[in-house]
């Protein structure tokens, strides 16, 4: 199982502080501002951001810890089945879906790898550059749409990872360009991997429709 965060401080109800029986607000610079000159348009502003993130605070450990029993009642299962059946539960990467008896509830684990690319991908740039700058309109414009959003060029350094991976299936016999599709194969890092649970639910005409909790980053 994943480690569990430690949740920061409570946020204060209220941004008063009271020094020496003054009353105070510390503003963005850390400095302590007499109440009676605090704006009351800010003094407003203050209570409902303090208010709002506390019930935000709240309802993230309540997910968080929803998570954490996915992962143990989802274990335990797969410990029981392994045990009674001599079968293990789930795909080699630990996908799987479990559906309830009448069909009509599903709960899907998704582990997905978290990926970074070496330097190997610099010079696949330059290759797939060279092929279109050398092909120049007979390339055509999609295979440059796919070029351009992969190596997201109006961002310096970063990447499209999905459009990278639809230009692996461009099959093209250039060989700079099966080099340089190697090049982006070989800059392929996988760093670790994320649990996604989905959760899903029939609708009256019985199509699965999707229960919207964002537990990937709890």
């Amino acid at each position: 199982m994943e480690a569990k965060t430690e949740l920061p401080a409570p946020i204060a109800a209220t941004g008063v502080e009271v020094i020496d029986g003054k009353e105070y607000m510390r503003d963005a610079k850390g400095a302590l501002m007499p109440l009676s000159r605090v704006d009351a348009r800010d003094k407003l502003i203050d209570e409902l951001v303090r208010k709002m993130m506390g019930h935000a605070r709240d309802l993230s450990a309540q997910i968080a810890r929803f998570r954490g029993h996915c992962f143990d009642d989802v274990g335990s299962l797969q410990a029981l089945l392994a045990q009674e059946y001599g079968a293990p539960l789930g795909g080699p990467k630990g996908n799987l879906s479990l559906t309830s008896y009448d069909g009509s509830l599903k709960v899907r684990v998704e582990v997905a790898d978290r990926l970074e690319f070496g330097p190997e991908l610099q010079a696949a740039k330059a290759l797939v550059d060279a092929c279109l700058a050398e092909w120049a309109a007979n390339s055509g414009d999609e295979i440059r749409a796919i070029v351009n959003m992969a190596f997201d060029v109006e961002k310096t350094g970063t990447v499209n990872r999905s459009a990278l991976f639809m230009l692996l299936r461009v099959s093209i016999e250039d060989e700079r360009w099966q080099e340089a599709m190697r090049a982006i194969r070989e800059s392929i890092r996988i760093i670790g991997s994320k649990t996604y649970f989905r959760f899903y639910e029939a609708d009256a005409e019985g199509a699965m429709q999707a229960i919207p909790i964002a537990l990937a980053k709890a």
